[in-house]
């Protein structure tokens, strides 16, 4: 519990079972339930997680935003905060968060890499892409969203039932900050973090991911 609320942390994971180790590991002891989504692994990421202490969720269907959908229907916490497994977000950074939350009196709180501090963190290529994206999402939406791909959020539970998310890719993570901005009941605001190198391979295809979360933010505005 913080301040009286139940935190749930949501981690989806593919084959990262050096990374899950190091997240895990760093989890505050304040955090109610810690769920992994393990979306298909094919190492021992299911079984690390596990061996520290959280739901293991088994989601077969491939994709980033199906696995937080499912993650999702299982939190029981007041609060939902959300990171991936791959180290590259700071768990130990979740108490400053919770209370920059309850500070600000938001029900969405999205976090910026920006600007990234560990140069080895994210390439030239993918500052590049995130800019892109992040501009088009603030033209569409006429709101300013520094990073529109971050995928470290602290968010009401509560505001889901509202939400219409569609995405089971990689479109997810802009899809929900969309649909935090859409609603005229919910407060939506950003702060940085310290963004850090993977542990594992990557994932992420620049060009396809990149093209594809372009396209989902044209047709999801006008359709």
């Amino acid at each position: 519990m913080y301040k009286s609320q139940k935190i749930t942390v949501i981690i989806p994971c593919l084959n990262e079972e050096q990374g899950i180790e190091q997240v895990l590991t760093r989890m505050p002891a304040f955090v109610d339930e810690v769920i992994v989504v393990d979306n298909g692994s094919t190492d021992r990421t299911p079984d690390v997680a596990q061996s520290f202490g959280a739901k293991v969720i088994r989601e077969d269907v491939r994709g980033y935003g199906r696995a937080y959908k499912t993650g999702f229907s299982q939190a029981t916490g007041d609060i939902i905060i959300t990171l991936d497994g791959d180290h590259s977000y700071p768990p130990d950074a979740i108490s400053y968060l919770l209370e920059a939350f309850f500070h600000l009196e938001v029900d969405f709180l999205n976090t910026s890499r920006f600007p990234v501090r560990e140069r080895e963190a994210m390439s030239f290529k993918h500052k590049i892409g995130n800019l892109i994206l992040s501009v088009a999402m603030s033209i569409l939406y006429l709101k300013w969203v520094r990073d529109s791909q971050s995928g470290m959020w602290v968010f009401k539970r509560s505001i889901l039932k509202d939400m219409k998310l569609v995405s089971d890719g990689m479109a997810f993570s802009e899809e929900i900050k969309i649909e935090a901005l859409k609603h005229p009941r919910v407060r939506f605001t950003e702060i940085s973090i310290q963004y850090s190198s993977r542990l594992g391979e990557i994932k992420l295809n620049p060009w396809r991911d990149g093209f594809a979360n372009l396209w989902f933010l044209v047709t999801k505005r006008f359709s």
